[in-house]
C-alpha cells in the first residue's frame, strides 16, 4: 500500500485521482487551502493538509514518509495578471519540487497540458518530440511550459520526475469546462471559431486518471506523456454532443478565424493597458487552443505505460446524460 500526496485534491482531475487512489488502497494525503477544500477531500477518502503551495516548509514536512506526489494544482483560467499565473503555476510547482525533494519522495508526477507547446500555430498530430516553445503563445501557456521545464530539469537519482499531458479533459464531475461553455451559450456569447470544423483531441477524466497512475507505477523519470480518448474528433461535433446530454443547443453562430485571432490581441493590449476588470470578451487563449486544429498522438503513453484510455466516448456521454437525469 503506497502514501500519496496530491495537489488540487479538490479540484477536477484531484478529486478523480483521489477516488481512484482510494479504490486500490492507497493511503492519499491531500493539499486544502480553505474549509470547503477540506470537507471535499476529507468526504472522497483522503486526509486532508491544510496549507498552499507558498507553504514550502508544510509541504515539506507534509510529503515526509509519501511514496508518490501528484501535482494536479494549477491556475487555470484564460485571462488573469502575468504575474499570478506565474507565481501560480511556476513558484508554486517550484515550491512542490523542492520540498520532494527534501522530504525524500522517490515520485514526482506533475500534470501539465498540450498548452505548454502552443505558438500560435496548429498542432497536428503531435507527439511528445515537439519542443517547447521559445514563445509561447498567452500567459497561461506560458506559465505551463516554464513549471514543465523545471520538472523535467528535476528529475533524477533521487527524485523521478514525470509529466503526462492531457487535453481538453471532461466528463460528469466537470465542474469547469462545461459549466462555462453552458453559461456562455444560455448568454448568447458562444459562437464557434472558424466554424468549428477542425480536429480536436480530447481525454475524459477517467482516461486522464487512468493514465495519471501508470505513470505513477510505470512512467520513466523525464519522459512526458501525451494522454487522449484517442483518434481525433471533429471540435464542433464533439461539443455539440456534449452539450445536448445537459439540453443544450450551442447554435451556429461563428466568427472567422483571423477575426477572432485579431479581435483577441485587440482586447487583450485594451485589457492590459487600461487595467480593465474582468477578463477580453475573447482571449489568444481560446482561439489558439479551441479556434484550429490540436490533434495529439498518444502511442508512446500506450506502448511504454500500458495506457489504454478505459472510458469510450459514447460512454462518457452517456454519463453525461445520466448525471443531468440524476440531478433533475
Amino acid at each position: 500500500m503506497a502514501t500519496t500526496f496530491i495537489t488540487g485534491g479538490s479540484g477536477f482531475i484531484g478529486r478523480n485521482l483521489i477516488r481512484a487512489l482510494r479504490s486500490r488502497g492507497d493511503d492519499v494525503r491531500a493539499l486544502a487551502r480553505s474549509d470547503s477544500a477540506i470537507a471535499r477531500v476529507t468526504a472522497l477518502g483522503a486526509t486532508p493538509v491544510r496549507g498552499d503551495l507558498d507553504d514550502t516548509l508544510a509541504l515539506r514536512d507534509c510529503m515526509r514518509g509519501c511514496d508518490v506526489v501528484i501535482h494536479a494544482a494549477a491556475q487555470v483560467t484564460e485571462w488573469g495578471p502575468r504575474q499570478q499565473f506565474h507565481h501560480d503555476n511556476v513558484t508554486g510547482t517550484a515550491n512542490v519540487v523542492a520540498a520532494a525533494r527534501e522530504a525524500g519522495v522517490r515520485r514526482l508526477v506533475h500534470v501539465s497540458t498540450e498548452a505548454a507547446l502552443a505558438d500560435g500555430t496548429p498542432m497536428v498530430r503531435i507527439d511528445e518530440s515537439r519542443p517547447l516553445p521559445r514563445n509561447p503563445y498567452a500567459r497561461y501557456c506560458a506559465s505551463k511550459a516554464a513549471a514543465e521545464a523545471l520538472v523535467l530539469a528535476a528529475n533524477g537519482a533521487s527524485l523521478e520526475t514525470i509529466v503526462v499531458r492531457p487535453r481538453m479533459v471532461w466528463g460528469a464531475d466537470d465542474t469547469s469546462m462545461l459549466p462555462q461553455l453552458i453559461e456562455a451559450v444560455r448568454e448568447g456569447r458562444f459562437m464557434w471559431i472558424g466554424g468549428g470544423r477542425h480536429l480536436t483531441s480530447t481525454c475524459h477524466v477517467a482516461n486522464v486518471v487512468d493514465g495519471v497512475l501508470r505513470a505513477v507505477d510505470a512512467g520513466r523519470g523525464g519522459e512526458v506523456y501525451f494522454l487522449t480518448d484517442g483518434e481525433p474528433l471533429v471540435l464542433r461535433d464533439f461539443m455539440t454532443r456534449m452539450l445536448a446530454t445537459q439540453g443544450v443547443d450551442p447554435g451556429n453562430k461563428s466568427v472567422p478565424f483571423a477575426a477572432a485571432r485579431a479581435t483577441a490581441w485587440v482586447a487583450e493590449t485594451l485589457w492590459d493597458r487600461l487595467s480593465l476588470r474582468g477578463k477580453p470578451p475573447i482571449t489568444r487563449m481560446v482561439v489558439c487552443l479551441f479556434g484550429q486544429e490540436v490533434t495529439l498522438v498518444d502511442a508512446k503513453a500506450r506502448r511504454e505505460l500500458g495506457y489504454v484510455g478505459p472510458k469510450s466516448i459514447e460512454a462518457g456521454l452517456e454519463e453525461l446524460k445520466e448525471r443531468l437525469r440524476a440531478d433533475a
